[in-house]
Parts: structure tokens; C-alpha cells; sequence
């Protein structure tokens, strides 16, 4: 997906197309279910008091437009919130471009698997990088850093549901104490935490124990290597968020929460 909604069919404000006209204005929906996502997560820090202010709303923006994006950002902002955009795919990145989007003074993340061969333009655009879930990633990572002359922040990711179709270091410290110390070796690379991907079932119990084991292998890792600077645990989507922010999550990324169904 590159920039707007082509102005010849726009959508309108059930997602349906209609007449020639303008676009439908899509802060309304978008409104109603920020608010609605929000008050689950400020539930959900509730019951385990914490400051649901400090957890970092990321906003997924697989297959969203320009418009969408800016609209969600002026929304979280109003409602005073730390606010992050996360791109899955290498080839969506020139869509940030758009003027709607460049300046805004909004982190931009990369969170989607990454091959090695896309590497300079995940550099270039994205400030932290969430996927790094295997050694020639970060090597890839490290040379294109150096030959632009920029430090980005990492996020080692981990299997911690152990399917095979996700990414990710295993879950132990003795697979992850490699990587981490490698990475805090980098003088362009810094690993400022851990990110997963939930177990993907409808079972909670196995949900929050993927999530809960990230927390732990975080904790873990911070004290064997004394790493303190090991902040960050990116986990929770849309659908297990609250489980997430139960077990610790300081970054959720979410997209059909507050964007809606994705386009087919």
C-alpha cells in the first residue's frame, strides 16, 4: 500500500465504496475505538497498579493509509498518551514519507520479520527495530547502522510460544545471553529490550504464560549480565493486550483495535 484512498472510490463510513466524493473523514470511528482500546488497557493496569501512561501505544500500520495514521496519532496525542508507529513491511515504509506523516515527532518502529536484503531501508526508517530474531539480522543491522552513521535501538525477539511458524531466538537465557551481549558490543546497535508474539490460541492460561516468560527471561537477563538498560518488553496485539499489560508490557502494538478490520 503506498499513499491515500483514491479519491475516485472512497469509503465510506462503514468501509463500503460509494459515489465519487470526498473520503470519509475516519476520525470518528477511529475515536470511538481508541477509547474503546484504551479503556481496556487502563483496566487492565489497574488491576495490576501500574501507570497505563507509560506504556507505549504502538500503532500498527500494516496495510493503513497516510490519512488513517495521522488521524490516530492526533487522537492518542490529545488523549495524552506515549505514542509509537510501527511499520510490519519493508515495502509500506515510503508511505511514511507523506507529508501528513514526515515531522510529526512520533518514534517509528519496525516490527515485521526482516530479510537481510532490506536491512538500509528499515535503518532509515525506523528509529528502534522490534524484529531481530537471528544473528544475520544483526549483522545486517550493524553494517547498513555504520555506513549511515546512525545508532538505532533493538529488540531482541523471542519464540517464547515455540511455534514454529514465528521467528525468535528460544526462550532461554542461554541462547538469548549471546545475542544480547553482542548486540551491547555494537556501537551502532543497542539492545534496549525483548519483544514477542504471543501464543496464538484462544487459551488465556497459555496466552500469558508466553508473555509472562518474556517478563521472566527479561528479568533474567538483566541480572546475569548486568544489564540494567533492558527496559523494553514489547508484547500484547489487539486481542490478548490485556494479558500483556498484566505481565509487564511497556509497548502494545495495535492495529484492527483501533483502525478496524483490514482491508481483503
Amino acid at each position: 500500500m503506498t499513499s491515500s484512498a483514491d479519491d475516485t472510490i472512497p469509503m465510506s463510513s462503514d468501509g463500503s465504496t460509494g459515489p465519487a466524493g470526498p473520503a470519509a473523514d475516519p476520525r470518528p470511528q477511529l475515536a470511538a475505538r481508541l477509547d474503546e482500546v484504551l479503556a481496556r488497557l487502563d483496566a487492565a493496569a489497574e488491576r495490576v497498579g501500574r501507570d497505563s501512561r507509560e506504556i507505549a501505544v504502538l500503532l500498527a500500520t500494516k496495510t493503513r493509509t497516510p490519512e488513517e495514521i495521522a488521524a490516530a496519532v492526533e487522537l492518542l496525542r490529545a488523549r495524552d498518551r506515549r505514542i509509537a508507529v510501527g511499520e510490519n513491511r519493508a515495502q509500506e515504509i515510503a508511505k511514511h514519507a507523506d507529508p501528513l506523516l514526515v515531522d510529526n515527532g512520533v518514534p517509528r518502529h519496525f516490527i515485521g520479520r526482516l530479510q537481510t536484503n532490506k536491512a538500509r531501508d528499515v535503518v532509515a526508517f525506523a528509529e528502534m527495530i522490534q524484529s531481530v530474531d537471528r544473528e544475520g539480522i544483526a549483522d545486517a543491522l550493524e553494517r547498513r547502522a555504520e555506513a549511515a552513521g546512525v545508532r538505532r535501538d533493538v529488540l531482541v525477539q523471542v519464540n517464547t510460544s515455540g511455534e514454529e511458524s514465528k521467528g525468535g531466538f528460544a526462550p532461554t537465557v542461554e541462547e538469548l545471553a549471546p545475542i544480547v551481549e553482542r548486540l551491547r558490543g555494537s556501537e551502532v546497535l543497542r539492545p534496549v529490550g525483548l519483544m514477542t508474539i504471543g501464543a496464538n490460541t484462544s487459551d488465556a492460561t497459555a496466552v500469558r504464560a508466553s508473555l509472562r516468560r518474556l517478563r521472566e527471561l527479561r528479568d533474567a537477563l538483566r541480572e546475569q549480565l548486568g544489564a540494567p538498560e533492558l527496559t523494553e518488553l514489547s508484547m500484547g496485539m489487539s486481542g490478548d493486550l490485556e494479558i500483556a499489560v498484566e505481565e509487564g508490557a511497556s509497548i502494545v502494538r495495535l492495529g484492527s483495535a483501533v483502525f478496524g478490520a483490514r482491508p481483503s
